[in-house]
């Protein structure tokens, strides 16, 4: 199992690297160039608090995404049910 890096941590790493460099970096955190340019893609000009609050943001996505297609399955059996009985 990969080991995840924290939000900090990769905002942490992001500022390192503006001043060691960038494969410098990787060879220190053990990440590949690719990881380093999709962590710059998603978290560039993102500070510390912006960056936790994004990551809570897109948890909070997810459980509501949860929560909707769950709902949708409800009302997919309830529609179901109702066709059987002959009430649609």
């Amino acid at each position: 199992m990969k080991k995840r890096k924290t939000t900090e941590q990769i905002v942490e790493i992001l500022r390192e690297g503006e001043t060691l460099g960038e494969p410098e970096t990787c060879r220190k955190h053990g990440i590949s160039e690719q990881t380093l340019a999709r962590w710059k893609k998603a978290y560039s000009g993102v500070g510390l608090d912006e960056a936790r609050r994004l990551k809570q943001l897109e948890t909070e996505n997810g459980n509501l995404k949860q929560v909707v297609a769950e709902q949708a399955v409800v009302i997919k059996v309830q529609q179901d049910h109702m066709k059987k009985k002959g009430w649609m």
